[in-house]
């Protein structure tokens, strides 16, 4: 990884080690004596921003020496996301990247609505459409299916390749871990987000109070996606397994599961814009904001378009709303290698390493 500015002012934090052991990266900071740009981009990874530190060093600002991990931290993630970003042109994106998500969602909604439009006669664009099938006679089958799996199919690969080299870039295969232990931790920390616990005290949010909020919506977020992704996968099962045709009742699986994951992914992006504009702004890197609120936003499209489209289906406006929907959803399959999407896969790259590295330590002491 490259040597950055904001990578030199994490570096300078390698000295008094005062902080020794307040979260899971000065855990990881114990097992070196220095750090390279790799050592530094993994535990940037692996920093949940909890702050905790910001407010108990003594070297913090205003201290001429203006020590501020969180700040530097937060930069060197994004830093990370363009100089493993595949392919190598597109790592541009990163830069203005709220601009670049809120072009490409607009775009796919303007490429959607025409499209939707220009399927049906004019005499249909408006008209409501009820039972099975209602939603294939706005876009069809193929169409949906083709160019949703061409999308998410590209992404996930450039998410591979993306991953894959960071992990060799902070030392690849650890010697000697117990897989399964390391695997079990690893899953414990990823879905409990036990590092937004501040070792049960909480994240310093708004200055040095400490809260679980930060946590609590995060889990909102997190929990709600995965329950969104179950009622799709669920659906895709009933509609070409079973030949249950969408739209489906109000109280079918798919529907109850979409719902309960589109209000917890609201109500958890709404709590961490609040955070995030009430908080303290000394420890936030202003460049990275524009990408913070692009992927709120984005989020908050996705979970808000569905519920929306869920409560006027049968509708005159339903072709409209579902090429909306669809568009949103377009944007979120072509953004997740490129936007702040991509953080949740490196932080569980960066905590399985960590989990490994303890495994190893634990091991030698044993």
């Amino acid at each position: 990884m490259r040597a950055t500015e904001a990578i030199g002012a994490a570096r300078r934090c390698n000295a008094c080690r005062f902080c020794d052991g307040y979260c899971v990266v000065f855990r990881v900071m114990e097992l070196r004596r220095a750090f390279s740009n790799a050592d530094l981009g993994y535990m940037a990874n692996l920093c949940h921003n909890c702050r905790n530190c910001y407010y108990a060093c003594q070297y913090a600002p205003p201290h001429e020496f203006s020590i501020n991990p969180p700040k530097s931290f937060s930069q060197i993630r994004v830093e990370t996301f363009e100089e493993y970003a595949w392919p190598r042109p597109l790592a541009s994106l990163f830069r203005r990247n709220g601009v670049i998500v809120s072009l490409t969602v607009i775009t796919n909604i303007a490429l959607a609505l025409i499209l939707t439009l220009a399927l049906q006669a004019p005499d249909e664009r408006f008209n409501s459409h009820f039972g099975p099938d209602a939603f294939y006679a706005v876009v069809p089958w193929k169409i949906m299916m083709s160019v949703a799996s061409a999308t998410l199919g590209l992404s996930l690969f450039s998410l591979t390749v993306s991953v894959s080299s960071f992990w060799r870039d902070t030392g690849g295969r650890v010697a000697k871990a117990n897989i399964f232990r390391v695997l079990w931790t690893t899953l414990q920390d990823v879905m409990t987000l036990r590092n937004l616990g501040g070792g049960g005290h909480g994240c310093n949010d708004r200055g040095e109070s400490f809260s679980q909020a930060r946590r609590y919506f995060h889990h909102a977020v997190f929990y709600g996606f995965l329950l969104c992704c179950a009622s799709t996968v669920i659906a895709s099962i009933y509609d070409n397994v079973l030949n249950w045709r969408a739209p489906y009742p109000l109280l079918s699986v798919p529907v109850v599961l979409g719902i309960g994951g589109g209000l917890g992914m609201v109500a958890g992006v709404a709590g961490l814009a609040l955070i995030k504009m009430t908080g303290d702004p000394n420890p936030i890197a202003r460049n990275v904001l524009g990408a913070d609120y692009a992927v709120l936003s984005l989020s908050l499209m996705v979970a808000g378009s569905g519920l929306v489209l869920l409560m006027f289906r049968g509708t005159a406006g339903m072709s409209v709303l579902l090429a909306i929907h669809l568009g949103i959803v377009l944007s979120f399959f072509l953004l997740l290698p490129y936007s702040k999407l991509i953080h949740g896969i490196y932080r569980a790259a960066a905590l399985l390493r960590a989990a490994m590295e303890r495994n190893v330590a634990y091991a030698k002491h044993v």
